[in-house]
């Protein structure tokens, strides 16, 4: 069992930045890949960034350069910064833990709003 809490979205203006935060509790050293899906009014879910347990990272080329995805593994917690932003990012945004034993689980948090507005 894995739960997600996530913290940080808000309100901010275009070319603004926010810092999103999830920390897993619960089985956290099971945990493989992290990451960060958003969805906006009318629009599917979409990846944002992920983040493997050794580092590596995929983004979304809507967010490349923009937004920089992290972890603490000792934390259990995993991050994104997020600078330069658009009113497109405007979304619901949501963390996501997989799990891999003893076989694959996607666990997702409540979701945290952000919204970039004049």
């Amino acid at each position: 069992q894995v739960q997600l809490v996530e913290s940080g979205g808000g309100l901010v203006q275009p070319g603004g930045s926010l810092r999103l935060s999830c920390a897993a509790s619960g089985s956290g050293s099971s945990i493989s890949t992290m990451g960060w899906y958003r969805q906006a009014p009318g629009k599917e879910r979409e990846l944002v960034a992920t983040i493997s347990r050794s580092g590596g990272t995929n983004y979304a080329d809507s967010v490349k350069g923009r937004f920089t995805i992290s972890r603490d593994n000792a934390k259990n917690t995993v991050y994104l910064q997020m600078d330069t932003l658009k009113r497109e990012d405007t979304a619901v945004y949501y963390c996501n833990a997989v799990v891999i034993m003893p076989w694959r689980y996607d666990y997702w948090g409540q979701g945290t709003q952000v919204t970039v507005s004049s």
